[in-house]
């Protein structure tokens, strides 16, 4: 962690944009990127991250200040219940919290502690890990520039579950000029098995693969509230060119996720490799 903090502090901040961006998905890829002609998927992403900078998207990555748009554009009962937020972890008052609930970092992905029982709860760990992502700049690691100027700040709330009593299944709808292409179903985090099922927007499964495995063990049904989250996604995105919005289903209750412009950072291959050029062609960012 010291060697990443001090990349992202220093090192990195030396290198153009384009120039990392262009370096580290040759790296990935296995190919240079056409960033001035993007066909691909991938590629278009690296293209909004360079050149789609609305200043609104600062505080729609920000886990608490998106709080204010999701009441202002589909209403407060779509947001799971807030219990405190704080500027530093030993602000927390873990006597006031239930037994119960979630640690989120504002301004990064990963910065995540689930509490499901307070006895049990590792002080030490839980503030290392809190501590350590609230000194990192997340812009930095692969330029998604929404991120720059978020304050690092630590949230908590309300733990949910859904159907099956152990986890929320997240469902994650692309969307393009505010219009619901496809959608992931991300299941098995909580044991540290996650899967990742794609499918269209008519819920009918999809036959690729993107860093994580299909689940093949259980079939994934469409939710309860699915007609609901595809018309909140629309109305949550109608100003974006791309933006993924995603949400849970908790016994046809749905609540609101988050909003992510750049899915995977623009970095995943897709397996076979053409969706990503199909997910490409949903994507023009030249108009």
């Amino acid at each position: 962690m010291l060697l990443k903090n001090f990349l992202y502090k220093y090192f990195l901040r030396f290198i153009p944009d384009d120039l990392w961006l262009k370096i580290r998905y040759a790296k990935k890829f296995g190919y240079w990127p056409n960033f001035d002609k993007p066909k691909t998927f991938n590629e278009k992403i690296q293209w909004l991250k360079l050149h789609d900078r609305n200043p609104l998207y600062t505080s729609l990555v920000d886990k608490f200040e998106v709080r204010n748009y999701i009441k202002e554009k589909i209403g407060e009962k779509y947001l799971i219940p807030l219990l405190g937020i704080w500027d530093k972890f030993d602000d927390i008052d873990f006597e006031k919290l239930p037994n119960q609930f979630v640690l989120k970092c504002t301004h990064d992905s990963g910065g995540l502690v689930i509490c499901k029982d307070k006895s049990k709860l590792d002080l030490k760990a839980a503030r290392k890990k809190i501590n350590d992502c609230l000194k990192l700049n997340y812009y930095w690691g692969l330029r998604e520039w929404p991120y720059k100027n978020v304050k690092p700040r630590i949230m908590a709330e309300k733990y949910m579950v859904d159907e099956s009593g152990t986890e929320l299944k997240d469902y994650k709808i692309f969307c393009f000029n505010g219009e619901a292409k496809a959608l992931f179903v991300a299941t098995d985090r909580s044991i540290h098995q996650t899967k990742f099922d794609f499918f269209d927007i008519e819920f009918n499964h999809l036959p690729f693969k993107q860093h994580y495995p299909n689940n093949t063990e259980r079939e994934i049904k469409k939710p309860i509230g699915f007609n609901e989250m595809k018309s909140l996604a629309e109305i949550l995105t109608k100003d974006f060119k791309h933006c993924r919005a995603d949400f849970y289903d908790i016994n046809g209750q749905v609540f609101f996720g988050e909003l992510t412009f750049s899915h995977f950072s623009g970095m995943e291959p897709f397996e076979p490799k053409e969706w990503d050029e199909k997910f490409g062609s949903w994507l023009n960012v030249l108009k």
